[in-house]
């Protein structure tokens, strides 16, 4: 198995009171469930709840976007260095404004709700439809850097 070499790599996690927010809410059905039921349904309830609410913010929490071995990863989703023509760090508000109201249907996006800031890759590959990826990242400028010297842009 070949080695990946990352020029850059980041998880865009959720943010650390995910947790006990989830916490709290899977408490208070576990609760209400216990109350009329009984003390074990409670308690079996918020397990399996938990387990449940934890898998789904840990895989939610865990995507990876990587600047790697002539390809820029986001997600699933992999493009080569050699379509990447443009790339601009975006602040928060020009991450909304491409999030919103200047959004292109078909452009790829990777967005978290509480990363605030993104990159914009345009794709200069003449057989791809995608105009350009949005991928959020906390640090846009190392990504858009990464990228720039990977494509040789």
């Amino acid at each position: 198995m070949p080695v990946r070499t990352a020029v850059y790599e980041e998880r865009l996690r959720v943010p650390w009171w995910w947790w006990p927010v989830a916490a709290a809410l899977v408490a208070t059905l576990g609760v209400a469930i216990g109350h009329p039921l009984g003390a074990a349904a409670g308690v079996v309830t918020s397990v399996l709840v938990f387990g449940l609410v934890a898998g789904l913010i840990a895989a939610y929490g865990t995507v990876r976007v990587a600047v790697e071995s002539g390809m820029l990863v986001a997600g699933r989703a992999r493009m080569p260095v050699s379509a990447v023509g443009r790339v601009d760090a975006l602040d928060a508000a020009d991450t909304r404004d491409l999030l919103g109201p200047h959004a292109d249907p078909a452009a790829y996006v990777l967005s978290r709700p509480y990363v605030p800031t993104a990159v914009r890759v345009e794709v200069t590959d003449p057989a791809d439809p995608t105009p350009y990826w949005l991928v959020t990242t906390r640090r846009p400028d190392e990504l858009a850097s990464a990228l720039r010297t990977a494509a040789g842009v």
